[in-house]
């Protein structure tokens, strides 16, 4: 009973287990294709090292020297100015005939003794100079117009007709207040309009407006010098 109950198991194993590939030798046909397969490969392995040698590369022309440049560039602008002018350009060299002088009307000739003498002579002189005498002419100085009549004091005649300096007394001035005279000298725009109405108003004998403390008959400080030294006074 026992042996045939192990008989039973093993055969169970036997039909649950996979089939085993055969493994015996291949077919011709199969070795042959493995054969070259393996004698010619597809892509070299990344680490295999090439023995097949590299030729240098050859580098880039070297850099032309700054005359050489500069050589090239005038060549090329003496081509394009030859091609242009339809002339070819002169070279420089002392052997060169000097460059022909052109006569040109705009410049005088008046400091060139040998060009006068050619163009000119004594006569031309004289008639010339005639000409220019009978063109003068002198204008003869004329009186200075009036002026209109006005009934304003002249200042310029008062500084000439007086001959006391800035600040001498002459003229009494009693009860003169400073205080006044600096109130109201400070209305008038300048001393010149001062002294007119100073004259206007009475002066230089009186100061009603107390325009002259000092008595020299100029009001606000005044000054008739410049007057009298512009006629020589």
């Amino acid at each position: 009973m026992r042996s045939i109950l192990a008989v039973i198991v093993a055969a169970t194993v036997a039909a649950c287990s996979p089939p085993v590939p055969d493994s015996g030798p291949a077919s011709r046909e199969e070795q042959r294709a493995r054969d070259a397969a393996l004698a010619n490969p597809g892509l070299p392995s990344p680490y295999a090292i090439s023995e097949e040698s590299i030729a240098p590369t050859p580098l880039a022309s070297a850099q032309t020297s700054p005359n050489a440049d500069i050589a090239a560039e005038t060549t090329a602008a003496l081509a394009a100015t030859s091609a242009n002018s339809g002339v070819p350009p002169l070279e420089a060299s002392p052997s060169n005939p000097p460059p022909a002088i052109l006569s040109n009307p705009g410049i005088s000739s008046e400091n060139d003794f040998a060009a006068v003498s050619a163009e000119q002579t004594i006569e031309s002189d004289a008639e010339r100079l005639a000409q220019n005498r009978a063109q003068y002419e002198v204008i003869q100085p004329t009186e200075l117009p009036s002026r209109s009549a006005s009934t304003q004091p002249n200042v310029v005649a008062y500084a000439l007709q007086t001959s006391n300096p800035k600040g001498t007394r002459v003229y009494n001035r009693a009860g003169a207040s400073q205080s006044k005279f600096q109130r109201n000298c400070a209305k008038y725009a300048s001393p010149d309009l001062a002294q007119v109405d100073f004259l206007n108003a009475g002066g230089p004998q009186r100061d009603r407006k107390g325009l002259d403390p000092d008595g020299d008959g100029y009001a606000c400080g005044w000054d008739p010098a410049p007057f009298r030294a512009a006629v020589g006074n």
